[in-house]
């Protein structure tokens, strides 16, 4: 089993090309809870599949270092985009990939004298707001902007967006000084979000800057998460801590992403991606 690892800003997975080959009969949960293991497996933040699309120019599968499966990823789509054009299954630097979070149009900048590009713009679509698409509970038409939930006896100020898969995005002081392993989990697993929950912490530092941290769900703490940093500005717009229509820098772990909320409601992110190392995989037992 051929293998690829890439990250987007420290957020990391290992990579299997299904455009050429098949992995038949495979329980992929199985296969995200080994491969992810640092002491027995390769360690990383899940897997992701590339594969053949009948809706869109190619498709990708997410699979959490929990085995559950992800809607969808935006660091993951930027390291997808670039070994699709690397590799030259993308004739064109303009192309779709499908998610279960929907089809998401992509972008690549090739640079003169470059083989490998670098920063990939993904078109994240249009962030959704009510709480029966993110999903949670409550009345499925209405939306949380800073409203205030008793999780364990804390009270929590929550802005829950959609952006292909839930978050909920909490205003902090300090990204730095938030105990981000006690929080997330809690949040996480909170009887609001029967599918669960990404929980992201913000702090801003002026108009067109925010520093966003993560607990991605089914991975825990990450050095960064694509469709958190979407979620982060639009709830920090929402709440009038950031002006609209203009590129955002968020600062995460890993690195730092441009997101932008464009007048046609889309959300797009620009990025890096670089891979890590590839190789084949073997001894994995009872797939």
């Amino acid at each position: 089993m051929q293998f690829t690892k890439m990250h987007g800003l420290g957020n990391n997975y290992v990579f299997f090309n299904l455009l050429d080959f098949s992995l038949e009969n495979i329980d992929f949960a199985q296969l995200a809870r080994q491969v992810s293991d640092v002491n027995f497996g390769i360690g990383s933040d899940g897997i992701i599949l590339i594969c053949p699309s009948e809706v869109a120019d190619f498709r990708m599968r997410i699979f959490n270092e929990d085995g559950s499966e992800g809607k969808n990823c935006g660091n993951g789509l930027r390291c997808v985009a670039k070994y699709l054009y690397d590799h030259m299954y993308a004739a064109n630097p303009d192309f779709t990939i499908e998610t279960l979070g929907g089809i998401v149009q992509v972008k690549v900048e090739v640079e003169v004298g470059e083989r490998f590009i670098r920063y990939i713009t993904v078109d994240m679509g249009e962030p959704q707001l009510l709480k029966g698409v993110i999903p949670m509970l409550g009345n499925p038409s209405t939306t949380t902007i800073n409203e205030p939930f008793t999780i364990d006896n804390e009270i929590y100020h929550m802005t829950c967006v959609s952006m292909g898969n839930p978050h909920t995005i909490l205003f902090v002081d300090d990204v730095g000084k938030v105990p981000v392993e006690k929080i997330g989990p809690t949040i996480e697993n909170s009887e609001l979000f029967p599918e669960r929950v990404n929980v992201g912490f913000v702090n801003v530092e002026n108009r067109q800057e925010i520093h966003y941290c993560v607990w991605e769900r089914g991975s825990g703490i990450t050095m960064a998460c694509g469709t958190g940093a979407c979620a982060a500005v639009v709830a920090a717009t929402l709440n009038n801590m950031i002006d609209r229509y203009i590129p955002i820098t968020v600062h995460l772990p890993g690195g730092d992403l441009t997101i932008r909320w464009d007048e046609n409601n889309h959300v797009w992110k620009r990025g890096e991606a670089a891979y890590i190392c590839q190789g084949e995989l073997m001894n994995i037992q009872d797939l």
